[in-house]
């Protein structure tokens, strides 16, 4: 199984930046998707998730309204669209997977690292 995460970068602050994670090996429709991230010095966090079918999703307060997950099951792929960024959104963000909301996820992807600059 491998989790692909791409479209980091450094942007300034109010910017935006859309995330990829593209998925194989896995059968990409049985997993809910989700976005984690990893600032220095601090524990990982949870982003964002999304079904499998993508009828739901589920965000962090810190991001709700600003950051939309959205994934295209024909491409094994999911996306996290990050408007508005502020510098406390900086970090290592991962993609992985499980098997449904609550349970541990499978599998991590290798990281993508975003830098806002205030």
């Amino acid at each position: 199984v491998q989790l692909q995460a791409s479209g980091g970068g450094l942007v300034q602050a109010g910017g935006s930046l859309r995330l990829s994670c593209a998925a194989s090996g896995l059968s990409f429709t049985n997993y809910l998707m989700a976005w984690f991230r990893q600032a220095p010095e601090k524990e990982r966090e949870f982003v964002a998730a999304v079904t499998s079918s993508g009828g739901r999703t589920f965000y962090a307060d810190s991001v709700k309204g600003r950051f939309t997950i959205s994934r295209d099951n024909a491409k094994n792929t999911v996306y996290l669209q990050m408007n508005s960024l502020k510098a406390e959104d900086t970090g290592v963000y991962y993609c992985a997977a499980t098997a449904a909301w609550g349970y541990e996820y499978n599998y991590w992807g290798q990281g993508t690292q975003v830098t806002v600059s205030s």
